[in-house]
Formats: C-alpha cells, sequence, structure tokens
C-alpha cells in the first residue's frame, strides 16, 4: 500500500467516524473506532499466520460460503485445536477464537445479527484474557458497549454496531491491504481524533513532525552524534507516553537504519491513553515480549521494576524520550525531598513539574544514553528551585543541547516549547543552541514543521554546527556569566542586525547635494535671464 493509499484509508475511517459517532464527542468514539481497527489487525495477522501454518490443509472455501476457513478447520479438527493454538501461541504470541474474528464479526454486522453485540463482548474478553501469554486486562475497558449513547436498548445498541461495522468493513475493503497497513491507519485516526480534542489532545498525541526530531536525536551515537546511527539501543523508555508514538518512532528510526532495537518501556497515567498504546504497540507488529507499558503515576514513581534500590539492579536505558504535561500541577510531599530521583537536586516547585519529570526520566539514564524531553521555554530561565535544578544539571555538564522550537505546534498549546537534550557523560564542554523558531510553515489553526526544517534541525545536533541566527555552540564560561540562564535568544538571536549609520558620511551627502542644488539653480536663473524672465 503506498502512501498516497494509506492517507486515504485514514480519510476513509475518518469520514465514516464522524458521520456515524451521532451523540457521542469525538473523544468517546476514538476509542470505539481504533478498538474494531485493532481487532482487524490481530484478526488479519492471526488469519495469515494460521494459513502458513496448517498450509495445504488451510481450507479453501467457495464464493458464496460467508464462514471463515478457519471456523471450518477448528469444527473438522476439533482434537487438533490444543496443538495448533500453542503452535500459534509460540510463533504470533496470541489466539483468537473463530467467532471473534474480524470476519465473523462483519459478517454479523452484515446480516443485521441480534447476536454481535454479545460476540463483540465476548471475544473482547477472550483477548483481554485468554489471547496472550501476558495477559492485556482491561485492554477495552473505556469501551462500553452497553453505552446509552449507542441506543435505549440492547436492539438499538446491537443495529448501532452493526452500521458500523459494517461500514469501516466496506472502507478497509475498497483498498489493497498488507497486514502493517493499520498501524498506519490507527496513527492518522489518533492525530484527528487528537486535532478534534482541543486540550485534551495533550494527554495523548506529539505531533509526528516532533516526534520525528526526538526520535532522530536519541537513534544517534550519544557521545560523537556526527558518526550517525547506534548500531542497538537495548532498552528505550517514554516515561509519559500517550499512545506510544514516540516509541514506536524511535523503534522505526533504528529499522530504517538497520539497526536493532531491544525492548520498549512506557508509562501512561490516563487509563484510556494506557490502553491505546497497548494497542497501538501490537497493532505495529510489537510482540508482547517487546514491550511493557505500565499504567501509572510517573511522579509517584508507580512502577516497581524503577525502584529497584540496589544500584547493581537498577534498571537503565539508552534512549529516553518524553512530551509530559506542561507545567503540571502537583502536590510533593516533604518525603519526596529524600525521594532518589530529587534528592541530589531538590523538588520542582509546585506550579510546575516540568523539572520533576526531567529528573525521573534523567535518573534512569545509561551513562552512554541520550534523553530528548519536551519542555516549555519557562524551565530555562525560571528562578527560585527550577535555576537550582538548572544550575546543577549545567554544573555537572548534562546538558548537551538546547532547542528552541516554534509557536503553536501543539493542539493542546500554542505555546512555543523547547527541546532539551541531556547525557550523563557527554564528550563537549559546551552547549548547543538551536533556535528554530523561525523556521515553519504557517497553517490555519496550527504550524507545521516540515521535513527540511526537521532535517536542519536534526544535522545541527549531529553535525555541532554553527549558523548565524540559527546554531551555536555556547561555553559554560558564558552561561555562568548569564546566571546559568539559558534563554535561547540571549545566545542566539534571530533577528537581523541593525545597519551602523555613519554621520561623517551622511552630512558629507547632505553638503555635497546642497552644492549640486546651488549650482544647478544658477544654471537655470542664467537661462532665464537669457530669456529677459525674472530668476528664481
Amino acid at each position: 500500500m503506498t502512501a498516497t493509499d494509506q492517507t486515504q484509508l485514514g480519510k476513509t475511517l475518518w469520514g465514516i467516524a464522524d458521520e456515524l459517532r451521532g451523540a457521542m464527542n469525538a473523544d468517546q468514539f476514538r476509542d470505539y473506532m481504533l478498538s474494531f481497527l485493532f481487532l482487524r489487525y490481530l484478526s488479519d495477522n492471526y488469519e495469515a499466520a494460521a494459513k502458513k501454518e496448517l498450509g495445504k490443509d488451510y481450507p479453501i472455501l467457495k464464493e458464496d460460503d460467508k464462514r471463515t476457513p478457519l471456523a471450518v478447520w477448528y469444527k473438522a479438527n476439533a482434537t487438533d485445536v490444543d496443538e495448533f493454538e500453542k503452535q500459534m501461541r509460540k510463533k504470533i504470541h496470541y489466539v483468537i477464537e473463530p467467532s471473534h474474528l474480524w470476519n465473523s464479526i462483519a459478517e454479523l454486522a452484515k446480516t443485521q445479527s441480534k447476536e454481535l453485540l454479545r460476540t463483540l463482548q465476548q471475544g473482547f474478553k477472550y483477548i483481554e484474557n485468554e489471547s496472550f501469554e501476558s495477559t492485556f486486562q482491561g485492554l477495552f475497558s473505556e469501551i462500553n458497549l452497553d453505552s446509552d449513547k449507542l441506543g435505549k436498548n440492547y436492539e438499538e445498541r446491537n443495529k448501532k454496531l452493526c452500521n458500523i461495522i459494517q461500514k469501516i468493513a466496506e472502507g478497509i475493503n475498497s483498498f489493497d491491504k498488507k497486514i502493517d497497513y493499520l498501524g498506519d491507519a490507527y496513527e492518522f485516526l489518533i492525530g484527528k481524533f487528537a486535532a478534534g480534542s482541543g486540550q485534551k489532545a495533550g494527554e495523548f498525541y506529539t505531533p509526528q513532525r516532533i516526534s520525528d526530531i526526538l526520535s532522530g536525536i536519541v537513534a544517534l551515537d550519544s557521545q560523537d552524534p556526527s558518526k550517525g546511527k547506534k548500531k542497538k539501543l537495548d532498552k528505550v523508555l517514554d516515561f509519559a507516553c500517550g499512545s506510544g508514538s514516540l516509541l514506536l518512532n524511535v523503534r522505526k528510526q533504528m529499522t530504517e537504519a538497520e539497526g536493532t532495537i531491544g525492548k520498549i518501556f512506557g508509562q501512561e497515567k490516563n487509563i484510556t491513553t494506557y490502553n491505546l498504546a497497548r494497542m497501538n504497540m501490537l497493532l505495529h507488529g510489537v510482540k508482547d515480549t517487546e514491550f511493557e507499558i505500565h499504567h501509572g503515576d510517573t511522579l509517584l514513581n508507580e512502577w516497581d521494576i524503577l525502584n529497584e534500590m540496589n544500584p547493581s539492579k537498577k534498571l537503565e536505558f539508552d534512549a529516553i524520550v518524553a512530551n509530559p504535561p506542561f507545567s503540571y500541577r502537583w502536590e510533593p510531599s516533604e518525603a519526596m525531598g529524600e525521594d532518589f530521583r530529587f534528592k541530589s537536586y531538590g523538588l520542582a516547585p509546585k506550579s510546575a513539574a516540568d523539572f520533576a519529570f526531567l529528573l525521573h526520566g534523567f535518573h534512569f539514564l545509561s551513562k552512554e544514553g541520550t534523553m530528548a524531553i519536551i519542555l516549555p521555554h519557562g524551565v530555562l530561565f525560571r528562578g527560585g528551585a527550577e535555576e537550582k535544578i538548572r544550575r546543577k544539571l549545567l554544573k555537572d555538564g548534562n546538558i548537551d543541547t538546547v532547542i528552541g522550537l516554534p509557536a503553536n505546534l501543539f493542539f493542546s498549546t500554542g505555546i512555543p516549547v523547547c527541546i532539551l537534550v541531556l547525557k550523563k557523560c557527554k564528550k563537549f564542554d559546551d552547549v548547543l543552541f538551536i533556535n528554530a523558531v523561525d523556521h515553519f510553515e504557517k497553517g490555519k489553526r496550527q504550524n507545521n514543521l516540515l521535513p527540511e526544517n526537521i532535517d536542519k534541525i536534526v544535522t545541527a545536533y549531529r553535525e555541532r554546527k554553527e549558523e548565524t541566527r540559527y546554531s551555536r555552540r555556547v561555553s559554560m564560561s558564558e552561561i555562568e556569566t548569564n546566571e546559568f540562564n539559558l534563554n535561547i535568544s540571549r545566545y542566539v538571536s534571530t533577528s537581523l542586525d541593525e545597519e551602523i549609520i555613519d554621520l561623517k558620511e551622511v552630512n558629507k551627502k547632505l553638503v555635497d547635494l546642497d552644492k549640486d542644488s546651488n549650482k544647478a539653480r544658477e544654471t537655470h536663473n542664467k537661462f532665464l535671464k537669457e530669456l529677459g524672465l525674472s530668476p528664481i
């Protein structure tokens, strides 16, 4: 499927969502739409693997036979089902019962079967608790198939779901497909739903172009980015992972460069978004053994694997990316001042947890790792507790690069933001400033970063090169002179230099002009006198 087809499929599905959501707002309908896409993906992948596993025994059905081939095989080979499912768990890590496959569900929808709703409920429960070796409990917890928004009673809800699923099936079937096509459609729809969610979008979505910058940076060699991408990232973390797109982007960067990536780790506080992230991983072909997404509060560090007190067993990450909520109000207790993440730096103020998020991630960064985090500009210059944290990070040589981005790039806020790149052991003893505030494409509601804008940022970081009014390497002594204020415009101004005016030269030109004017007047009066006219 071409990129154009993928975009068109996304638009087709978005049109269906917009048409069918009825009394639901976009946020509510999003969870139904994306869950059905997820079921479609699992089913397509499972049936393709089953066909390969069964070989010549895979049933070939007549065109008018509306059963699924697996339903036919299961019925004819009941004694072999357990062994078959055991093999499927080994090879693709999950099992779906024939009656729960998308094609079975779509056929129930097409025939307006009264069993559709009940079958969906059973299917979702099976996938949550029995499909995978590691249970995905609560995966569909935010999808209320008994919601009044779908209908007042079972019959009305069943009819509504029949209509929705039939439309989705028709929309997808009009395109040529590969197994991975739905991952791109899923990402497209997440972006579209985010666009209609306003402030809530920040909870689950990082614009793709910004994601490209962060993932492009952490994939590069941490000590000398000019060497290019790393061959391997063993562990990657996003501690405020939203729908997981940032983690998937890092994975994509590595695989496209023919590198390898170990396990992906994400943490997310919002239950709905947590479920989106788990689906998103599976939709992009990440096996359940290759990722771990945890539901919990990052600031409280509600994840047992990150609470290991033994330094030799501490979990560390080669790459950390994050887009935490900006200037989030939090309530740090007095005891948190002794927390191993904050003890050496002090606590971020209640009014803005930005540095609390940063210090959380930084604690788990490996010595050879790179962390890239999106934060509001205030972290660069605010005083008090934040100045103290910033000062220590700078003195310890941990802040590598500061990147200023244009305003109005996010759905959730119009403020300009920055990217901080941090390292525990860095090669360079200066700080690179990149001021990209003027490099963007203006949009009606939102500004956009073009591919060339992203390439320019990543290239400036990779080559650590300086460019007038764009990037500059700044010594620690200069930063110290500025009292550790990292306001980007202090170091890289984008304004054009004012032309220096030479007043002596200007005066000389005015005198010369006056002489020329007098000479011309004299000549003119001479001609008037010859003609018998009065001079002027």
